[in-house]
């Protein structure tokens, strides 16, 4: 992997995945030129000082877009904010729960992702999913005819922007398939302005966007799948095992254990994905001690759950991943007998996307994704019209 921080792998996997989703290396070189010193300290200490670099540089681009914008040039505008919201993002997704600009520069991340749409991307709009009073708030890409929809969940500390900047949806677009980028409780929008936390039982987020997708006329509510990457490798597959309706499932990143992960991690084993982590984690779960997290997170595994998925089911993994290790993605498939169609993909570094859901070669890792999701739509298609 690209290391711009020498020995500082949370920041570094924060400028990697920024690169491949659409950063400029130029770009980011200005932002974090200044800032190589800080990184020394470690992950958590200089983070501040990331957010004030890579905020001056969304202004910077932010200031350009609004000018092309007033001239007209909405193509231009529209590339302008899209990296800007891309830095700011990421920045933000570095930050600790507790930092006090940091509900203020989410909804500056949401501003100016709907500025990306309303100038670049017409087939892009935010949606509203209904879920148990309230709602989960998303994005969806409509392809160009009605037909197939992939839902896509994040992890731990992604958003449903940072779905968006990955390419995911305009790549599936082009396969004749729509997708719906979800916060889900813990996550993006969800958590920070809705204050809905994670849980176990994530069958219920999938019945509800289920539900949502059936209510529109341009989906095909027979081919309806569900991906998700990073801790969305355990929410994804564990709704798939209850929700019925869904059509395919995608762990991007097998997180068989994630519990057991916590475990080790309080060991100091192995890579964490953002500083602050434990004040972090119990935010995302809405647990004040955490030791009570702990206890909780011993149930956040998929042992006795993939036996019951019974859809296709991809599994991708990094060899190399240094957050969650590769043996939960063989013991993901191994444990998924049920699946008329499962398949295990473990990336190289050879080739590339050995870290952690690929981000090391994220466009790589994506794009046999969206092709295994295509053809499994295909598939399908054609054992239904046949019978």
């Amino acid at each position: 992997m690209f290391e711009y921080f020498p020995g500082n792998y949370v920041w570094n996997l924060g400028v990697v995945a920024t690169l491949n989703s659409g950063g400029l290396i130029d770009e980011v070189d200005r932002a974090c030129r200044p800032i190589r010193e800080i990184a020394a300290r470690g992950e958590d200490a200089g983070t501040p000082d990331f957010l004030r670099a890579w905020t001056a540089l969304t202004d910077q681009l932010a200031a350009r877009a609004e000018e092309a914008e007033r001239a007209g040039h909405h193509r231009t505008a529209g590339k302008l904010y899209q990296r800007a919201t891309n830095y700011l993002c990421q920045a933000e997704r570095l930050q600790s729960a507790s930092h006090p600009d940091r509900l203020a520069t989410y909804r500056r991340v949401l501003e100016l992702q709907q500025k990306s749409f309303d100038n670049g991307d017409p087939h892009t709009t935010r949606v509203a999913i209904p879920f148990e009073g309230t709602s989960l708030p998303a994005y969806f890409t409509r392809s160009p005819a009605a037909g197939p929809v992939l839902i896509m969940w994040n992890g731990l500390d992604s958003t449903k922007e940072h779905i968006y900047a990955s390419g995911v949806g305009e790549e599936l677009a082009a396969r004749g398939i729509s997708t719906l980028m979800v916060d889900t409780p813990g996550s993006g929008e969800a958590l920070r302005l809705g204050g809905l936390t994670a849980r176990i039982e994530t069958e219920g987020w999938a019945a509800a966007c289920v539900d949502y997708l059936e209510t529109r006329d341009d989906v095909d509510p027979a081919r309806i799948g569900l991906a998700g990457w990073s801790l969305g490798g355990y929410y994804a597959p564990r709704a798939a095992a209850f929700e019925k309706r869904l059509a395919l499932v995608v762990a991007w990143g097998a997180n068989h254990n994630w519990g057991a992960v916590q475990r080790r991690r309080v060991e100091r084993e192995g890579e964490r994905p953002v500083p602050h982590y434990w004040e972090h984690v119990r935010w995302v779960w809405g647990f004040d001690d955490l030791d009570a997290f702990l206890d909780y997170a011993d149930g956040v595994h998929l042992d006795g759950v993939v036996e019951k998925i019974t859809v296709p089911f991809l599994i991708c993994h990094g060899e190399g991943d240094r957050q969650i290790p590769l043996e939960y993605a063989h013991r993901s498939y191994d444990q998924a007998v049920h699946s008329p169609a499962r398949e295990l993909r473990i990336f190289t570094a050879e080739e590339g996307g050995t870290e952690h859901i690929g981000l090391d070669h994220f466009p790589y890792v994506r794009d046999f994704i969206t092709d295994w999701v295509a053809d499994t739509f295909h598939a399908l298609a054609g054992s239904s019209s046949s019978r």
